[in-house]
């Protein structure tokens, strides 16, 4: 069970990695503000920097899902705050996304369901 909490987390992460590239790198790209995110090109300049520092924040809690996964077999504690934390903000993010905008369902299920299986699995092993 441990294992697939560790995966499930670390799939979390990977996603969330993907969305900081969609939001801090590519954001410009049509195929990303348009259709991803529903931006029209018109705006790309004034939501721009408020895409970029989101993607940020999207790439730190990546960042402690993934280190919490590389490194719970050495320091479990650790790892389990890092894995469990993550997952509890990316969870938070995605209902809070929902809770602002019910339109954008299908993309809080994208960033929430891995972190919240993850957290559902962990939560049997207290």
């Amino acid at each position: 069970m441990l294992v697939v909490i560790q995966v499930l987390a670390a799939l979390a992460g990977l996603v969330h990695v993907y969305i900081w590239v969609m939001e801090s790198l590519r954001f410009a790209d049509p195929k990303v503000h348009r259709w991803v995110f529903k931006v029209a090109s018109a705006d790309v300049g004034t939501v721009r920097d408020w895409a970029y520092n989101q993607g940020w924040y999207n790439l730190f809690l990546a960042v402690g899902a993934l280190a919490g996964v590389a490194v719970v077999r050495w320091a479990p504690a650790v790892g389990w705050t890092l894995i469990v934390f993550s997952c509890t903000a990316m969870l938070a993010a995605a209902l809070v996304l929902i809770s602002t905008n019910r339109a954008m369902l299908a993309a809080a299920l994208k960033q929430g369901v891995l972190p919240a299986l993850s957290l559902a699995f962990a939560l049997t092993q207290l």
